[in-house]
């Protein structure tokens, strides 16, 4: 069973920056598969905002592209988000997940437990 374990989250003002990590010991990294981040608001839905493929390829989402950057390390089995230039919006709590496709949260199996990111203006 994969479980996935984020970390890096807090607080931080508008304009700064967080690294958040997710390990995922177990995890097997299979030609189309994806790891991802997601984010989820109070009072929202969760959604997709950055992935990245087993060869490293990567999809985010328009509001986050040129702020945000997902990479992996593989031989760690860490996933990571770095995030510049924070905005309040930013403000949820944020999912690593894995062996998925894309940014489809349903297509996901493993879930960690979650990171909250709250940005204050």
């Amino acid at each position: 069973q994969v479980q996935p374990v984020e970390s890096g989250g807090g607080s931080v003002q508008a304009g700064g920056s967080l690294r958040l990590s997710c390990v995922a010991p177990g995890y097997t990294y299979i030609d189309g598969h994806w790891m991802s981040w997601f984010s989820q608001a109070p009072g929202k839905e969760r959604e997709g905002i950055a992935s990245i493929s087993a060869t490293g390829g990567t999809i985010y989402r328009d509001f986050v592209k040129g702020r945000f950057t997902i990479s992996q390390d593989k031989a760690k089995n860490t996933l990571y988000l770095q995030m510049n230039t924070l905005k309040p919006e930013d403000t949820a709590m944020y999912y690593c997940a894995a062996g998925g496709m894309h940014l489809s949260p349903a297509t996901y199996n493993y879930w960690g437990q979650g990171t909250q990111v709250t940005v204050s203006s």
